[in-house]
């Protein structure tokens, strides 16, 4: 009689997508379809990069944050560097660009452009309250694994631009000729993302639990204004 047949080989998953079915017998199984999975590993990531910094995270810390097993983050992103690349690539850069978008439509007019950044900043922290922890942990920490993201991607899409435009407004008188239009960038960011990312400290200190972000950036717009006003008075 003649040997039977071994069975065929399973199909190697494509890249991104979860192993067949029969390949995962340990461990929890994800019921989401392949986008949410991803999704999910990658939210897992980031809340746990803002909580204790991307050095500190394991691939395991994030499989625990997602509820998966170690494998199956491998599985996705190969590497804990691939992962971190993933993260930058789609969810940071992504948040960027929609704090840009309303800026880019402010044209000449310097308290629109200050308001819309403000404004912007305020939104997307609302809608991705890890961006402050990261930011400060990951940017301005010595070390951080995110200062040459903030260098070399970020800063065209944002600090830069908006530091020309202070400048050409500058130029063509609508702008305090004593201000250094980069320093004034600085200051909109410390002005910002500084307040979001220590207000549980402010507001333990001052007993301040009632200031929520709308009094927050009527305070930061009221004292920008002061600041952006021409000696003459226009």
């Amino acid at each position: 009689m003649s040997n039977p047949r071994p069975p065929k080989k399973a199909k190697s998953a494509r890249a991104g997508q979860p192993a067949a079915e029969s390949r995962r017998t340990r461990g929890r199984r994800p019921t989401a379809d392949v986008a949410d999975l991803r999704a999910q590993l990658l939210d897992a990531a980031l809340a746990c990069f803002a909580r204790q910094g991307i050095a500190a995270t394991s691939l395991r810390d994030i499989a625990a944050e997602a509820k998966v097993t170690p494998a199956l983050v491998h599985y996705y992103f190969g590497d804990k560097a691939q992962l971190q690349q993933a993260v930058v690539a789609e969810k940071l850069l992504p948040v960027i660009v929609q704090l840009r978008e309303p800026l880019a439509q402010a044209g000449d007019d310097v308290a629109a452009l200050v308001a819309g950044f403000v404004h912007g900043v305020g939104g997307i922290v609302a809608r991705h309250p890890w961006l402050p922890a990261l930011w400060v942990r990951e940017v301005l920490c010595e070390g951080g694994a995110l200062r040459d993201v903030l260098l070399h991607q970020v800063g065209p899409l944002v600090p830069k631009m908006m530091a020309a435009r202070f400048a050409e407004a500058q130029r063509h008188g609508k702008l305090n000729p004593d201000l250094d239009p980069r320093l004034l960038m600085v200051s909109l960011v410390g002005l910002t993302f500084f307040p979001l990312a220590s207000a549980p400290i402010w507001r333990a200190l001052f007993g301040a639990q009632e200031v929520d972000f709308d009094a927050l950036r009527r305070h930061t717009l009221v004292l920008l204004d002061r600041g952006l006003e021409l000696e003459n008075g226009q």
